[in-house]
């Protein structure tokens, strides 16, 4: 008889293997459309400068004569490139250097007054510092940008023999810049207060002091947190500090904006871990993902959580960054790893499907498509890639996908399977391989990788066993789902 490997698209991953039973358990580059596996799109070479400091902190925009620009800021820079490649140092002039890589303060300050002996050495149980991660939005035509480790507000106006510059009468010690749909600019984390907002007057970014003529006011956020970040919404922006989230809404003069808690224990994790898709903000916590779609903040159910959090590097956990693929209506998350100090996974998201995927990747900062042609994504070196483009190709990364157990016997009984019937768009563009046992903790033995043909020859003996697929083609590959011709083999 034909058994189909009908496996529900989407990873999940828990503790155990039988916690992943009967779906894909680990994956690298693939997501699923219409229920079939494939590749994600692939990358070149975005060209431009290459630097010498990871990328943190991405935005892209359209002027109004429609040439289109994109920047990025390291710990103590900030780049422009133009629509034809070409990339612009437009550091302010004085700009306070931030932090590449985050430390532990074991030092005077970094720990509990009163806890250890003086003049013993502390253990690394300190405060960690932030990686520096800018903030960018566009202010009309012209790029708005904030390094917390700075905290002024500047401005570049297109011109790149110009650099940026402060903004005349804005606040200093900001955490993040952001600007509203109704044409306030907000500097958060105001006059080095963690829980202020400031926002200038309506269509004016040089005013910020609050008179009966203009707009312009301030308001401290009634939170336990500090604010990381905050971002645009329909008819709201949304602010989330590292424990929970508000909404603002404009109410016009006298107060202008009025400002609600929406969540609370749902902090994010580092300044860039949001991102907005059609809509609503997805982003990541420290232990959880969260998601806010109008009304209140919800967890956001995920089958990989345990897997994400249970391996990933709490001290590096700042330089976690989010994008929206809208084309694929996801949403990425790039993470540090347990053992890394550097992005080298991500998690992505799919919100019409409401499925996860993981995978290896060094990414440090992104852009989706909009402004751009096709996503930007840039690696800790510096360099740029275009992301999800026809070319199929991937450098030297692994594309597989891999379930857990999937059951073949019934009580006792044993399975042989001796055909594969593969269902691929073109036949032969990935490999089989399999894995069996007899029980969840016996010894694993593995057969192939096959090369599908149809049928393909097979022979193999288990109660349960594992699939996994790999690309052997640099091609937009497609798998359904293929059937195995199993006998049973009784009680064994």
């Amino acid at each position: 008889m034909f058994m189909p490997l009908e496996i529900p698209p989407g990873i999940r991953r828990g503790g155990t293997d039988l916690q992943s039973a009967g779906r894909w358990r680990d994956a690298n580059l693939v997501r699923w459309r219409e229920g079939a596996m494939q590749p994600v799109g692939g990358w070149r070479s975005f060209g431009g400068t290459t630097l010498n400091a990871a990328p943190r902190g991405a935005y892209s925009w359209v002027t109004t004569t429609g040439a289109r620009w994109l920047a990025f800021g390291t710990y103590n820079k900030i780049y422009v490139v133009a629509g034809d490649g070409t990339t612009s140092d437009v550091t302010p002039v004085g700009l306070t250097a931030g932090i590449e890589n985050p430390t532990i303060n074991t030092g005077f300050g970094g720990g509990f007054y009163g806890r250890g002996t003086y003049g013993t050495p502390r253990p690394e149980t300190g405060v960690t510092s932030f990686a520096t991660v800018w903030a960018m939005d566009n202010w009309g035509e012209n790029l708005v940008a904030c390094s917390p480790d700075d905290g002024k507000l500047y401005e570049w106006t297109l011109s790149t023999g110009t650099p940026a510059a402060a903004i005349s009468g804005a606040p200093t010690g900001c955490t993040a810049v952001m600007s509203a749909d109704e044409r306030f600019l907000f500097a958060l984390g105001a006059g080095s207060n963690d829980r202020k907002v400031q926002w200038s007057d309506r269509e004016d970014n040089t005013t910020w002091t609050p008179a009966a003529t203009n707009e312009a006011g301030s308001l401290e956020l009634q939170t336990a947190g500090r604010i990381l970040a905050g971002r645009r919404l329909r008819g709201q922006i949304l602010i989330l500090t590292d424990t929970d989230a508000h909404t603002g809404t404009y109410q016009g003069p006298p107060f202008v904006w009025g400002f609600e808690r929406v969540g609370s224990s749902c902090g994010l994790a580092a300044p860039a871990a949001v991102a907005v898709l059609d809509g609503g903000a997805y982003w990541m916590g420290r232990e959880s993902f969260y998601r806010y779609l109008g009304g209140a903040v919800e967890p956001l159910p995920c089958e990989v959580e345990d897997y994400v959090f249970s391996d990933i590097n709490i001290d590096q956990i700042s330089k976690a960054h989010a994008v929206t693929n809208a084309r694929f209506n996801e949403v990425w998350w790039f993470y540090c790893s347990a053992s890394s100090t550097e992005i080298d996974r991500y998690v992505a998201y799919d919100a019409n499907q409401n499925i996860w995927s993981i995978g290896e990747m060094d990414r440090t900062a992104a852009v989706d498509s909009g402004a751009a042609r096709y996503p930007v994504w840039f690696d800790s070196d510096g360099d740029g890639y275009q992301h999800e483009i026809a070319a199929f190709s991937w450098g030297s990364a692994s594309i597989f996908a891999e379930t857990g157990p999937i059951s073949m016997g019934v009580g006792e009984n044993t399975f042989s399977v001796t055909e594969l019937l593969p269902d691929e768009k073109t036949q032969g563009d990935v490999t089989a391989t399999f894995k069996t046992r007899m029980h969840p903790n016996d010894t694993e033995r593995e057969y192939g990788p096959y090369t599908m043909t149809n049928p393909t020859s097979v022979r193999f003996t288990g109660r349960q066993i594992r699939m996994r697929v790999d690309a052997v083609e640099m091609a937009d590959w497609r798998l359904g789902i293929p059937r195995l011709r199993t006998a049973s083999r009784g009680r064994r």
